[in-house]
């Protein structure tokens, strides 16, 4: 499966991090692929690309935060979970995601 991610915390440094790195472990060790963007103090990083979310079959938004840019998402399946949610049970997250 091909995932995109979204990750943003209020203050955008540490659990918006934690949260990437924990989805992407995990949907990696699963055998999907996935490109995850971050958003917060340091703007939109890893921005992902029209292509990269025309591809994606699933859209994970673990976000306390409006996600930036939405609009790129219309008309995809997206998830949203908490970002704590993402860090503390990020296989979850992706059986939401039908992952």
């Amino acid at each position: 499966m091909k995932i995109v991610a979204v990750t943003a915390c209020p203050t955008g440094i540490a659990h918006t991090y934690m949260a990437a790195e924990q989805i992407e472990k995990t949907a990696k060790a699963a055998g999907h692929q996935i490109r995850v963007e971050t958003q917060g103090s340091m703007g939109i990083e890893n921005e992902l690309s029209a292509r990269d979310i025309a591809e994606a079959d699933v859209a994970i938004f673990a976000v306390d935060i409006e996600v930036e840019k939405k609009e790129r998402f219309d008309g995809k399946k997206t998830v949203l979970v908490s970002v704590s949610e993402a860090i503390k049970n990020p296989s979850g997250v992706l059986t939401k995601a039908g992952a």
